[in-house]
């Protein structure tokens, strides 16, 4: 089988970057088919695109989307510049002959917002790059003298390019706190003005690594998730995680975090300062495991040519007779 796949988002520093690096790799690792790293399909039995962005609205082959969230159709007024835009790549999507998404959560909301049958929706896990580990001592200490971390902090992983509200960084940086708060992603003008925190800007995996190994908590106080991969990574590395209490990032972590509802953010910190190791064990589910998922996924797609019509999936089944609401064709993907 040949499989074209995007890899422009393999450039991105975000978790969608994160997402579409680890899969590629562990794709080409298993062997099972040929990857062509490509925007053009043709000549391939099947074109996945790993993000919203590279989904096509006439595909000459077989489709496949990976929908990391519907955050932009929820909440609306927050991404107005981008509205049409959207619109038109949540249409391709729906034309998708399989969209791969990351929990039951984001399943849910494709279904609902979308209307996309629930036999057409694989729920495939996302999980830690491998030099996500804990580190020794020794690295430790070098992190800490690299960018200038004091001996015990906070914890804060993700982009900081442009302001994000549904992170809630800004309200995060003016809790108060007996501990320091580190933020670590590439940095905008907007973040070096956030009070009383220390920035490290984008760094590499070892020294992630590094650094989620020397903090006392990972504190994850977004409101909204398509899953939530920051706190499987501080857990990878034998680091504890207070977060918000919201759906993905609950079934995520499966009671491996100290919850906190959403607008305590107070609470949020408490739990993270008085957090100590050892730390819940991550979740299972390994790179590997999502990419023997994905090819069954891929496998589907390519069997299911009959009812496409020049680059439009025709439904394969009504509303009326489609599988209950929550009940996502899983393939091979466990349950996270």
């Amino acid at each position: 089988m040949r499989v074209a796949f995007d890899s422009r988002p393999t450039k991105d520093s975000l978790g969608i970057g994160r997402y579409a690096r680890s899969l590629l790799h562990a794709l080409r690792e298993s062997g099972r088919g040929e990857i062509i790293e490509t925007r053009n399909p043709r000549r391939c039995d099947v074109f996945h695109s790993p993000w919203i962005d590279g989904a096509l609205l006439h595909s000459p082959v077989p489709m496949v989307v990976t929908l990391h969230d519907l955050i932009p159709l929820k909440r609306r007024g927050e991404f107005l510049r981008s509205g049409v835009r959207f619109r038109l790549r949540y249409l391709a999507v729906q034309r998708a002959v399989r969209v791969i998404v990351p929990t039951h959560a984001v399943a849910a909301d494709a279904m609902q917002t979308l209307e996309i049958p629930a036999d057409r929706i694989a729920v495939i896990a996302k999980a830690a790059a491998p030099k996500l580990h804990a580190r020794s001592e020794s690295e430790v200490r070098a992190v800490r003298e690299r960018f200038g971390l004091p001996s015990e902090y906070l914890l804060w992983v993700g982009g900081l390019r442009t302001p994000d509200p549904r992170k809630r960084i800004g309200a995060l940086a003016r809790v108060p706190r007996r501990l320091p708060l580190v933020l670590v992603g590439e940095t905008g003008r907007w973040a070096r003005e956030l009070p009383n925190v220390t920035l490290t800007g984008e760094v590499d995996d070892d020294a992630l690594a590094a650094i989620y190994t020397g903090a006392r908590a990972l504190v994850f106080p977004s409101d909204d998730e398509g899953f939530g991969l920051p706190p499987v990574e501080a857990l990878s590395c034998g680091t504890p995680v207070a977060a918000s209490n919201v759906p993905a990032v609950r079934e995520v972590l499966d009671g491996r975090a100290a919850w906190r509802d959403v607008g305590d953010l107070e609470g949020l910190v408490e739990a993270a300062e008085a957090a100590r190791r050892p730390a819940p064990p991550p979740p299972e589910w390994t790179w590997q495991d999502a990419a023997a998922a994905t090819w069954e996924v891929y496998e589907q797609a390519a069997r299911a040519t009959a009812g496409w019509r020049g680059g439009r999936r025709e439904p394969a089944v009504t509303r009326d007779d489609a599988p209950a609401e929550g009940q996502p064709d899983r393939g091979s993907s466990r349950p996270v």
